[in-house]
């Protein structure tokens, strides 16, 4: 610098230094400046190890549940949902409407029987497990099948022990039906719903979720199957076997409409659109023949049935019609019900008794009864009625399904004493029903940050591993078989790392044999049975390269030498834990849980410790691996999970308390530009 710059700046320093002294001494009243005033961060804007964690907190996102089911009538089968009335909202998409007009609009779905976490059948008049559902479900569905009766109860979970007894319905009419039958209504809807409801009382079940959702349902009773037509393009036509509560997709129809019922006499399935008839082959949904209906007042909604004696009764929404067959080979109508209706019916069957149930189009479903004589009707059941009693969603089509007891035959082929309809392996005696975690279609993920014992960027995704855990049962509801499904959806970590779960109360000799594992690397090292050897419980390592089981699905299954209770077997994912860089002593678990025989704590690495303790979490809580039970979609690299998902902070500051579904796609949820695609 020059030396008249340097002249120059001193001068201007000195003066500024005056200037500033009087002006501090004028203004100077003895009264001290006010310090610093300290401003409180939000939570959500804070960095992830600045959190406030409170103590035993462990970054659980599920809860343990033990239920117990009694009921001492044989051959009864439970099926066992978290259960959630969320209404979900889909995409887009083009259907026709029971108006017959095409419109576009959200795909709408009711999230009732997505989450099975079991199924069984009384042994000695009980059925116990325990299981693990995610911590914002705050009810349980039981459903319970007789034959093919169904009833169904939501219990409330207060407590994590929940006890719940089989009462028959007290005061429950006689049927004034045929002798020996008892009937059901088969109620479907636009939101993809297939339930059942019991005339005599009202009670309603969910039976299935639809692949497509429907305006149109028919039972042919014969075969037990169950038919209906998608409500957007190509129409498909789907078939529900009763029997194996299955669906399959028969062929497309081609055109959607709101009518549908079975013709036992012909085999045939009748369909109606606006002024149309049609048959349709059950066999490939293909069209057969086609008539005009005249003398319709409304052409749009309704639906159709046959009398026992072949009888076509149509409703529209201007009311309800007799069809009969003219000299010009097409079908009159007829009406029957009054001029004016106050409801405009989407729904008809008639059931053994010959009564014809109604139902109309609101969104909070009304069944009515009409006289097929007179048009004289009644409200039954729905808001509308005195009954008290509603359903509380959509009734787009009825259709009935009669229970004869003499034709009711169920075989039992393998001889484990479950009879082939509630039996998921009815040729195998040693199996026979199935428990889920997290459940029947989901997926719970295991992430992991692999520096431990030093901090790492929290962003998850060094590898992150998705599962789901089915244990197989046998007819007394005991495991004999574990089958681990799992694909690496992560591995932003530079190292290669292995990862395998420890059963904590099985012993490495009730393991018959291990199956799927994908071990190429040569530091693990394992028994003849498949599980690894030196240690005291059994641990099954499942891969030791996660680089090359990225995005590759693979299935593991574990064969016990006798059948063990779920209690033993205990809670997915287990123990899991990641083995680090090929080192089979550095061992990375879930907070608190213990390391496996070969794993070491060693305290003496250079830098900075944050776990001296060993127990997978620092001192202020944050964990090295976390399971979430769903379908976790990692951060981008070195983006925090904080950062992430928008109330993963509240979450954790609560101590799991708030924001319990924090990791879900909800709306306002999760920045989707810091998430791996």
């Amino acid at each position: 610098m020059k030396k008249s710059q340097i002249i120059l700046f001193a001068s201007c320093y000195t003066l500024l230094f005056l200037i500033t002294s009087c002006v501090k001494d004028s203004f100077d009243d003895g009264v001290e400046p006010e310090g610093e005033v300290e401003v409180e961060v939000p939570i959500d804007e804070l960095e992830i190890t600045e959190l406030q964690i409170p103590t035993d907190f462990e970054f659980n996102t599920e809860k343990e549940i033990t239920l117990t089911i009694n009921d001492n009538e044989s051959n009864i089968k439970y099926d066992v949902y978290a259960y959630s009335d969320e209404v979900n909202i889909g995409d887009s998409v083009t259907y026709l409407n029971e108006e017959d007009e095409e419109v576009t609009d959200f795909d709408i779905s009711v999230d009732n029987l997505n989450h099975l976490l079991f199924s069984g059948v009384p042994s000695g008049g009980k059925i116990e497990h325990t299981f693990v559902v995610p911590d914002y479900f705050e009810q349980l569905y039981i459903r319970r099948k007789d034959g093919f009766k169904y009833s169904s109860a939501i219990v409330d979970i207060v407590s994590n022990v929940i006890s719940y007894t089989y009462a028959p319905e007290a005061g429950k009419r006689a049927s004034t039906g045929k002798p020996g039958v008892e009937d059901y209504l088969y109620c479907v809807n636009g939101s993809g719903d297939l339930f059942q409801v019991d005339p005599l009382t009202g009670a309603y079940t969910f039976i299935s979720d639809m692949p497509m959702g429907s305006w149109t349902a028919a039972i042919d009773q014969e075969n037990k199957l169950l038919y209906s037509i998608g409500r957007s393009s190509p129409y498909p036509l789907m078939k529900y076997d009763i029997v194996n509560d299955t669906w399959t997709t028969v062929g497309n129809v081609g055109q959607g409409g709101p009518r549908l019922s079975y013709n036992k006499n012909d085999g045939l399935l009748y369909f109606s659109t606006k002024a149309k008839l049609y048959t349709i082959d059950p066999l490939n949904a293909g069209i057969i023949s086609n008539w005009d209906i005249i003398g319709l007042d409304s052409i749009q909604g309704g639906d159709m049935d046959l009398a026992e004696d072949g009888t076509i009764y149509v409703c529209t929404f201007s009311g309800l019609y007799k069809l009969d067959l003219n000299s010009d080979g097409d079908y009159d109508a007829t009406r029957i019900s009054g001029e004016d209706l106050p409801f405009k019916p989407t729904s008809m069957t008639i059931d053994s008794n010959q009564e014809l149930w109604l139902a109309d189009n609101l969104s909070n479903g009304n069944l009515i009864v009409m006289d097929t004589q007179t048009g004289g009707w009644e409200y039954r059941y729905g808001p509308n009625s005195t009954s008290g009693i509603t359903f509380d969603r959509t009734i787009n089509d009825l259709t009935t399904f009669s229970i004869i007891d003499d034709t009711v035959v169920d075989p039992d082929t393998d001889g484990d004493g479950i009879t082939d309809s509630n039996d998921e392996f009815p040729d195998d005696p040693d199996k026979a029903f199935e428990q889920f975690t997290p459940s029947k279609y989901g997926w719970g993920t295991v992430a992991f940050e692999d520096l431990w014992p030093f901090l790492g960027d929290y962003d998850f995704n060094d590898t992150a591993i998705n599962y789901r855990f089915v244990a197989v049962l046998n007819s007394d509801n005991m495991a004999v078989q574990l089958d681990i499904h799992f694909e690496v959806t992560s591995d932003g970590a530079g190292l290669t790392n292995a990862f395998g779960i420890e059963l904590e109360s099985i012993g490495p000799n009730l393991i018959e044999s291990v199956t799927g594992t994908v071990l190429t690397e040569g530091f693990i090292n394992v028994a003849a049975n498949g599980v690894e050897q030196g240690q005291n419980r059994a641990v099954i390592i499942l891969f030791d390269n996660n680089e090359t089981m990225l995005n590759v699905p693979t299935t593991v299954t574990v064969k016990f030498t006798t059948p063990i209770t779920t209690n033993q077997l205990g809670l997915a994912p287990f123990n899991a834990f990641l083995i680090v860089g090929g080192d089979r002593s550095k061992e990375i678990h879930l907070p608190n849980r213990l390391r496996t025989s070969l794993g070491i704590n060693d305290t003496s690495v250079d830098g900075v410790n944050r776990d001296l303790d060993g127990n997978y979490a620092t001192e202020s809580g944050l964990p090295w691996a976390i399971n979430i039970i769903h379908n976790f979609t990692p951060p981008k690299e070195n983006i925090p999970v904080n950062q992430a998902y928008n109330f993963f902070n509240e979450w954790a500051t609560s101590g799991g308390e708030l924001y319990q579904d924090w990791y879900k796609d909800s709306d306002g949820y999760r920045n989707e530009s810091d998430l791996q695609n």
